[in-house]
């Protein structure tokens, strides 16, 4: 029952919240911020099972794919729109999937998260397999959209994970590993683009970073398979590759040239003392983690 769930309740410190000034809500909404990365700590075992399913899909040559309706749909589409810039990924290997699909990410389509069914044409549309990771995501833990979803993924075989902000939620009590972060009563009654979807992109940065970096894409704390496709990231590539090596500037651009405009590639290039060829060699070997090439 949803008027059950503490995401859903009334905020007894916001009852006045329509009587404070512009300074005394944004201080109020702050506070209530504050306990946001504490709820998110305390899941921090359930997340770490997550990324661990989630690098076992992607060194077996399956995705990560978020499913969501609402907000919580939005969160996911944005977090595996980023990973391709920032990690140098294919745009297949974390997809975002929204209840309404890709026009109620700026169009809301509230009736869309009704149907389980829907659900299961979108993962199906998509070819999900056995290898990849499913990860669920609603507040109220109870999505239908979520439910269905996770219900054919667990169903083919695929790795499930919920991620809500309700105890004992329904989607919890299918996927494989729940994840809940339980935020409690909104700022304003019910709306869980707050606290809850703050919790949730947390929760996310965590999953899809986490993994990326079990898969070898960062080196030190550096994005070394970023893709170098403006002029702010060409930048960013050369001063990666100056970070990570101790070079200059103007060796690094040489070293990026010769790489065909691979970070990570240069730099190998430039630590081995070895040519193109050997560098993607070495690579291959480690797996494309650089710390394996010495």
């Amino acid at each position: 029952m949803l008027d059950k769930l503490p995401t859903e309740q009334r905020n007894p410190k916001t009852m006045d919240i329509d009587t404070k000034s512009i300074k005394e809500i944004l201080e109020i909404m702050n506070r209530e911020d504050y306990t946001v990365p504490q709820t998110v700590q305390k899941e921090i075992p359930s997340i770490e099972k997550a990324v661990h399913r989630t690098v076992r899909s992607f060194k077996s040559n399956g995705r990560l794919i978020y499913i969501g309706a609402g907000t919580s749909g939005r969160l996911g589409v944005l977090d595996a729109s980023e990973c391709p810039p920032t990690f140098g990924v294919s745009s297949e290997m974390v997809k975002g999937l929204i209840s309404g699909g890709m026009e109620a990410i700026t169009k809301a389509k509230e009736g869309a998260e009704d149907s389980e069914i829907m659900a299961k044409q979108d993962l199906t549309e998509i070819n999900l397999t056995e290898n990849d990771t499913v990860i669920g995501i609603a507040a109220s833990g109870r999505t239908p959209y979520v439910k269905g979803g996770l219900s054919y993924a667990k169903e083919i075989g695929a790795s499930t994970v919920s991620i809500s902000n309700n105890k004992n939620s329904e989607i919890g009590k299918i996927a494989e590993i729940a994840i809940e972060a339980e935020t409690g009563p909104e700022v304003i009654t019910g709306s869980t683009r707050l606290k809850a979807g703050t919790a949730q992109k947390l929760i996310l940065n965590m999953i899809s970073t986490a993994s990326m970096i079990g898969v070898g894409k960062v080196y030190e704390n550096l994005m070394v398979d970023l893709q170098p496709t403006n002029k702010k990231l060409v930048d960013r590539s050369k001063r990666i590759i100056v970070e990570a090596t101790q070079v200059d500037y103007a060796t690094a651009e040489n070293y990026l040239q010769k790489a065909n405009n691979s970070v990570k590639t240069a730099i190998v290039m430039i630590l081995l003392n070895c040519n193109f060829e050997e560098a993607t060699q070495h690579l291959d070997q480690a797996e494309g983690f650089i710390r394996k090439t010495n």
